[in-house]
């Protein structure tokens, strides 16, 4: 199950909106979406959560980029609003580089070296086997781990989030309240 709330800070403070993200297809569209949610150019966090999976935060001030955290790179991977954050950039990988070297590839597809039809690949938590690259998608955090320091919520203590993490988040903001509200 997923979650995902706008946090937008005013003057008064803290304001909360749910978001649906089935129209955001890039990083790029859910940047304008937070921007949208902010009258004078103020931070807006967007805060995205698969239960017991993964969390990830946004942080969007103005027209500058925004700026990310994923809390399970691997997991949020597997997930259509995860594959949003991953970005090239966020992976350190070039864009378009799924993390599979064409050039090592012989005609039959396998890598050089490789036997024919022999799997290669391990399988993940969920049974999956991957062929890929093994650093395609790294296991664990990803991004701007200080992307709320000075909100009050430091890297250490984002980087030992985990279940709760949204609602630890809010609390830590001040938000708490406002985002049990879309809750």
């Amino acid at each position: 199950m997923y979650f995902a709330a706008l946090l937008a800070r005013t003057e008064d403070g803290w304001e909360a909106s749910d978001t649906e993200l089935d129209d955001v297809e890039t990083l790029s569209d859910l940047a304008d979406l937070a921007r949208d949610a902010s009258s004078d150019d103020d931070t807006v966090i967007v805060l995205i959560e698969q239960e017991g999976g993964w969390f990830g935060v946004v942080r969007v001030d103005g027209e500058e980029d925004p700026r990310i955290y994923v809390s399970e790179a691997a997991a949020a991977a597997r997930s259509s609003y995860g594959e949003i954050l991953l970005t090239d950039e966020l992976l350190g990988r070039e864009p378009g580089d799924d993390g599979t070297d064409l050039d090592s590839l012989d005609l039959d597809g396998t890598e050089d070296g490789e036997p024919d039809g022999e799997d290669t690949g391990a399988a993940d938590d969920d049974g999956a086997v991957s062929t890929g690259s093994a650093d395609a998608v790294p296991h664990g955090p990803v991004g701007d781990a200080q992307v709320l320091e000075d909100l009050g919520v430091s890297e250490k203590e984002l980087r030992s989030m985990t279940g709760d993490a949204v609602n630890e988040i809010a609390d830590a903001l001040g938000a708490s309240e406002v985002l049990e509200t879309v809750r």
